[in-house]
């Protein structure tokens, strides 16, 4: 099927698996002992987390009349969405056209083909804005071959925000209380999307982000990322900056090795964000005595057995899991000093707006 072919109406049904999973209390050493903290397992459902956001986005612009039925759908990807789109062109009948890069796992090119994408791979990364930049200037060259394709715009669609009020509705039916919440940031749409409506449920909710060293989105130098599925290059406009209390940045050694943790005294895991925002999640229960604390595991491990799971790949890389930090070192504001492991900071900015 090529991309401009039109698709049946396609199979609503695959919507009656979209979200709906469990919490699991999460007490492993991470790497410290601490109370514990709750996980959303996105990892489970169909399409993974970024399934309701996928779908959410192709809704609104049918909606809006910005998909025709049966027009393709174009995107840009380091994975997670790519899935997530992969499942909601089949739900709703679109075929979906992807922009991945070189550094796109083999496993992940392989399953998200096997899902009927037609995959496109930026092969080096632009001078200024890095993979992101490259992938952007292919997808933008196939909306201009593609007759009638939409481009979503993961990272300034509001839609992508508002799919993740179905995460917020289950966290609230699923938690007694909450106090602190722990989200990874990527392009923004989950913690934007679950922080509103769980602040209207538990008012004085507290809210951490988690990004990557390396990461542009809260102010610091763009650098080479080798983590995958947060963190950016760009300044995603779906970032709910005034709604963080604080943010941290976490490198991969501290990120893989929670991991591993992980897998080896939770069964439950993920990748990279997973690992990011479970080190952060059981610090943020270790120092408020009390707190009920929950995060959310955007996908589980099988996309990163040859990278997170890979002595080969942390020896590639110069990653001393057994180093990793125990701890964030805290920094008065983002652009007090470049975070190169893990840091933390009260003070949020928005990196066009300035320090507030």
């Amino acid at each position: 099927m090529t991309a401009t072919a039109v698709r049946p109406t396609g199979r609503r049904e695959l919507l009656d698996l979209l979200g709906r999973t469990p919490v699991v209390r999460i007490t492993a050493e991470l790497p410290g002992a601490h109370p514990g903290f709750w996980a959303k397992l996105e990892g489970l459902a169909a399409g993974g987390m970024k399934a309701r956001a996928a779908v959410s986005m192709l809704l609104g612009a049918r909606e809006r009349g910005e998909l025709a039925p049966g027009a393709p759908v174009v995107e840009s990807t380091s994975g997670t969405l790519g899935v997530g789109l992969a499942f909601a062109g089949q739900a709703l009948g679109h075929p979906v056209v992807l922009v991945g890069d070189a550094e796109l796992e083999p496993s992940m090119r392989q399953l998200l083909r096997a899902h009927g994408v037609r995959l496109e791979l930026a092969e080096r990364p632009a001078a200024q804005g890095g993979w992101q930049a490259a992938r952007l200037a292919r997808l933008r060259e196939l909306l201009a071959e593609l007759p009638g394709a939409y481009w979503p715009d993961q990272y300034n669609n509001p839609d992508n925000t508002a799919g993740y009020a179905s995460l917020a509705a289950e966290l609230g039916a699923q938690l007694d209380h909450l106090d602190i919440l722990v989200c990874s940031v990527g392009t923004g749409g989950h913690s934007a999307g679950v922080i509103g409506p769980l602040r209207r449920h538990w008012p004085a909710l507290r809210l951490i982000g988690v990004d990557a060293t390396g990461s542009t989105i809260f102010g610091q130098p763009a650098r080479t990322r080798l983590m995958r599925g947060l963190g950016s290059s760009i300044h995603p406009r779906n970032v709910a900056y005034d709604a963080f209390d604080e943010v941290h940045w976490v490198g991969p050694a501290e990120a893989g090795d929670t991991c591993r943790r992980l897998a080896r005294s939770s069964f439950v895991s993920g990748g990279w964000s997973t690992g990011a925002a479970a080190r952060v999640a059981a610090w943020a229960a270790r120092v408020n005595p009390g707190a009920v604390v929950a995060t959310v595991f955007p996908d589980g491990p099988h996309r990163y057995l040859g990278t997170v799971y890979d002595d080969d790949f942390a020896a590639a890389h110069g990653l001393d899991l057994s180093g990793a930090a125990t701890r964030p070192v805290e920094i008065p504001h983002p652009y007090a000093a470049e975070a190169v492991g893990w840091a933390r900071c009260t003070r949020v900015t928005d990196p066009l707006k300035g320090i507030r």
